[in-house]
C-alpha cells in the first residue's frame, strides 16, 4: 500500500502504532518509500462512561506514539456505531439519513463532550492537537451534531479535522461547513461523493454498507463536492495542515488507479 501511495505521487500517508513494533521502526518504513508520516486516527465509545478508563489510556499511548514519529496532529472521531439508540436503529442504519432521533441520549452528550475534552488535553500536554472529525454511521454525523460539539469543546483544545465527503454524504454542505470553520481547521480528508448515489441510497434508506454498494463513493473531481471552493477558503485562512486523499471503495479497477487519478485532479487545481 506504501508503495501504491508513493508511485502515485502522494507526500506521506497517515501513521499509527502497531503491537510489537516500536515507533522509530513503524516510521522507518514509511521512509523506505519516500513518505512522510500523516496525521493518524483514534475512533473511541467517548459517550459510554464504561469506556472511559481505556479510552484515556488509548488516547495516552497515540500521544506518545504521535511525539515519537513527529506528528502534531491527530484525527479523533466517535466510532462508527451499530449500538441500537432510543428509537430503535443504529447509527449504521441511518447512515446518510439520520434524525435527531437517532442521536445521544442528554446525558450520553455530557459524556462525550467530557472525554472529548479531556482526550484533547491529554495530547495537547503531548503537543499533539486533536482534530475532530466527523464520520456518517457515527454519533457526530450531521452538520448539527458536529456544530454541538465544536461549541461545547474550546478552540483552544479542540480543532477540526472534517472529512468532506462525510458531510456531503450526510446531506449538508462541505462548502458551508468549511466556510464557518476554516480557522479551526488544521487538517483534512478530502473525499469526494456522488450525489446520486447518495440521495438514491437516502430514499431508500438505506444502511451504510448498502449506500457503498450503491457507489456512493468516487474519486476526486468525479464527484458533487466542490473542491476549488473549499481550497479557496483554506488558502484564505492561511491553511498548512496536511489534506488527505481518500476513496473508501473505488469505482476502478484497483486502489492505484483510483489513487493516481485523485492525485491527477489535484493538479490540475494547482494550475
Amino acid at each position: 500500500m506504501l508503495a501504491d501511495i508513493a508511485a502515485a505521487g502522494y507526500a506521506g500517508a497517515p501513521i499509527g502504532p502497531k503491537p510489537a513494533t516500536s515507533a522509530a521502526e513503524r516510521l522507518s518504513m514509511w521512509q523506505r518509500y519516500g513518505l512522510q508520516p500523516a496525521p493518524g486516527y483514534i475512533g473511541a465509545d467517548f459517550w459510554d462512561p464504561k469506556k472511559y478508563s481505556a479510552i484515556i489510556a488509548q488516547t495516552t499511548s497515540y500521544a506518545q506514539f504521535a511525539r515519537e514519529v513527529g506528528l502534531t496532529t491527530c484525527y479523533v472521531a466517535a466510532n462508527v456505531d451499530n449500538t441500537k439508540v432510543v428509537n430503535g436503529r443504529t447509527r449504521m442504519q441511518a447512515a446518510g439519513h439520520a434524525t435527531t432521533a437517532d442521536g445521544l441520549t442528554d446525558a450520553e452528550w455530557r459524556q462525550f463532550i467530557e472525554t472529548t475534552t479531556e482526550v484533547a488535553t491529554i495530547m495537547q500536554a503531548h503537543g499533539v492537537t486533536a482534530a475532530f472529525h466527523n464520520h456518517v454511521g457515527s454519533f457526530v454525523e450531521t452538520r448539527a451534531e458536529l456544530d454541538l460539539l465544536m461549541a461545547a469543546v474550546s478552540p483552544a483544545l479542540l480543532a477540526l479535522g472534517p472529512d468532506t465527503g462525510h458531510m456531503a454524504w450526510a446531506g449538508d454542505d462541505p462548502v458551508a461547513m468549511v466556510n464557518t470553520y476554516a480557522t479551526r481547521i488544521v487538517t483534512m480528508h478530502l473525499k469526494d461523493v456522488n450525489a446520486a448515489a447518495a440521495a438514491k441510497a437516502r430514499a431508500d434508506r438505506t444502511d451504510y454498507r448498502g449506500a457503498e454498494r450503491y457507489g456512493v463513493w468516487t474519486e476526486l473531481g468525479q464527484g458533487s463536492v466542490d473542491f476549488p471552493a473549499i481550497f479557496a477558503t483554506l488558502s484564505r485562512a492561511r491553511f498548512a495542515g496536511w489534506l488527505i486523499v481518500e476513496t473508501d471503495v473505488t469505482q476502478l479497477a484497483t486502489p492505484l488507479e483510483s489513487a493516481l487519478q485523485s492525485r491527477a485532479y489535484l493538479r490540475t487545481l494547482d494550475k
